[in-house]
């Protein structure tokens, strides 16, 4: 697999690996964590969602300026090993239960993504401009991003062992030392490099970085304070005025204006011949912001679901295997509990204070009667993160099967144009949330728990959209960016996803508001299918653009 490829891939893969190693632990945990009333925060299902919608949005925001930084000034070696570091640091922190140290961590972790994501994306871009790797874009794309998924299978089963075992705290330290190790990982590779991570320097042309300053990041600042200060039409649907449901996303909202402005001028002031590729990419990233909305809800919605909906008892072989590994726990089984439990309360506070708390989550909530365990007895259940691995081992298995059935196609002169695998991508990823739609109506709106299979069908389809869309979205931009702002325009790819992944916090914060949730499942189908709609209309034009490139 390697032998056709760079010699820096191997080390990109490691290094990318170890990183989202750490990453998807720490998401893995993230809203379980804030919504633990014992040794965590204590936080509603609202809170927590619009909390973790604007982490990851933020998250994925900064590779817009972490890309330029690094375009220009620090190179992509730098860039990448201070991202690392900075993002290690804020896992460690995240373990220290206070809210003010929460803030920080997260402020660490959102400002080191952006130094560390997009340039390692670059970087490995920046080895298939070579002609003897030029036909390999794709399928270099997709190797890396198998390696991504490696970290995100593996990593849940450390979470969950780690929290179970010894709490919150030591789990995001492994978070911290996988992020290190990825960082170590990098630099072992340093002389496959070359001059590929060297910074290109300010172009002629390029807009001054004071002017971006004072331009785009200033007034994103004053954006998202008028956003968070500014008030909409008070309802008794909307008894806070809110604009787009809470104060984060109002401010979130707001502060994209002038960075979407800023992308936007790019188009109108870039050269003649770059015109048509930036407005491309442009409308690809428009486009996927739905993807991202509807996929982003494994850290949040779709975790609710394994907690609260999906049967996770554990008896014989596979309860003795799980509970050797601490991935399992068990459960005692309190009548009263049952009874006492409310969706929307499960603990009132004064002044800051729990006065009464109820055992939440309380997974007997919505067993059978018949299937209720005897009073006091306890039930063995696997860890509610161990879900999250769901996803990325789909990845792993069907990456390889993929890459091949493209690889079968190019041979045949018949592969698809990269903006027609995303198009596809969209459509095979609504096609999965139908599977929700099925799994709710076979528990009955959430009353009867459903079988973990409806989760890992759901993830098996959506995982093959991934596959025609998220590598692709790489390769796409590494193909069609003028090669002075190649990193910067990886960055609005992030830009696409950090606003899809907000508006995934936003989605999920709806969960409890649908009695009925295949009503919520239906509005992330809708969602989709309107992306993919709108995906195809462009096709013609953007494939057009991919031609007059010489590209596929």
């Amino acid at each position: 697999m390697w032998k056709s490829h760079p010699k820096a891939l191997p080390y990109l893969f490691l290094s990318e690996m170890w990183e989202r190693f750490g990453y998807y632990l720490m998401i893995g945990i993230f809203t379980l964590y804030l919504k633990d009333v014992e040794t965590g925060f204590a936080m509603t299902e609202k809170e927590a969602s619009d909390l973790y919608g604007t982490f990851i949005a933020l998250v994925f925001l900064t590779p817009f300026i972490g890309g330029l930084v690094a375009d220009r000034y620090f190179g992509y070696k730098k860039s990448i090993v201070i991202g690392g570091i900075m993002m290690g640091a804020g896992y460690f922190m995240m373990g220290i239960h206070n809210l003010t140290m929460l803030y920080v961590a997260m402020t660490l972790v959102i400002v080191g993504n952006g130094f560390f994501k997009p340039n390692i994306s670059t970087l490995l871009g920046n080895f298939y401009t070579e002609d003897q790797y030029k036909d390999k874009k794709d399928e270099g794309y997709n190797i890396f991003y198998m390696g991504i998924n490696v970290g995100a299978f593996i990593c849940n089963f450390f979470g969950a062992a780690l929290q179970i075992l010894l709490g919150w705290k030591f789990a995001f330290m492994a978070a911290g030392v996988g992020m290190f190790i990825g960082v170590i990982v990098f630099m072992l590779g340093t002389k496959h490099y070359g001059d590929k991570a060297e910074k290109k320097g300010v172009q002629p042309g390029d807009m001054p970085f004071w002017k971006i300053v004072m331009f785009i990041l200033v007034p994103s600042v004053i954006f998202g304070v008028i956003g968070w200060l500014l008030k909409g039409v008070t309802s008794d649907a909307n008894p806070d005025s809110y604009i787009f449901g809470s104060d984060s996303t109002d401010a979130f909202i707001f502060a994209c204006i002038p960075v979407i402005f800023f992308y936007g001028s790019l188009y109108f002031k870039a050269k003649t011949e770059d015109k048509r590729p930036i407005g491309a990419l442009l409308a690809i990233f428009a486009v996927v912001i739905l993807f991202w909305a509807v996929f982003k809800l494994n850290g949040s919605a779709l975790t609710t679901w394994a907690d609260r909906y999906t049967d996770r008892e554990m008896t014989g072989t596979s309860q003795s295997l799980f509970s050797s590994l601490k991935l399992s726990k068990d459960v005692e089984f309190k009548k009263d509990s049952v009874e006492l439990y409310d969706d929307n309360f499960r603990l009132q506070k004064e002044y800051g204070v729990v006065k009464k708390e109820v055992n939440y989550p309380l997974y007997f909530r919505n067993v059978k009667q018949e299937l209720k365990p005897v009073e006091g007895s306890k039930v063995s259940l696997w860890a509610t993160n161990l879900s999250q691995s769901i996803n990325p081992g789909w990845v792993i298995i069907l990456t390889p099967l993929v890459v091949a059935f493209f690889t079968f196609l190019r041979s045949r002169k018949k592969e698809p144009t990269t903006p027609t695998k995303i198009a596809f991508g969209l459509l095979i990823s609504a096609l999965s949330v139908l599977v929700m739609v099925a799994a709710v109506k076979i528990g009955a709106n959430g009353t009867e728990k459903v079988s973990v299979w409806w989760l890992v069908a759901n993830y098996g389809v959506i995982t093959i959209g991934e596959l025609f869309l998220s590598p692709m979205g790489l390769s796409v931009v590494s193909k069609l960016s003028p090669a002075n702002i190649t990193s910067l325009m990886m960055g609005g790819w992030f830009l696409s996803t950090s606003i899809g992944n907000k508006l995934s916090g936003v989605l999920a914060s709806m969960w409890d508001q649908y009695e009925d949730k295949s009503h919520f499942f239906w509005v992330n189908f809708s969602l989709l299918m309107f992306a993919t709609l709108l995906m195809f209309a462009l096709l013609k034009q953007l494939n057009k653009v991919m031609k007059e490139k010489g590209i596929n």
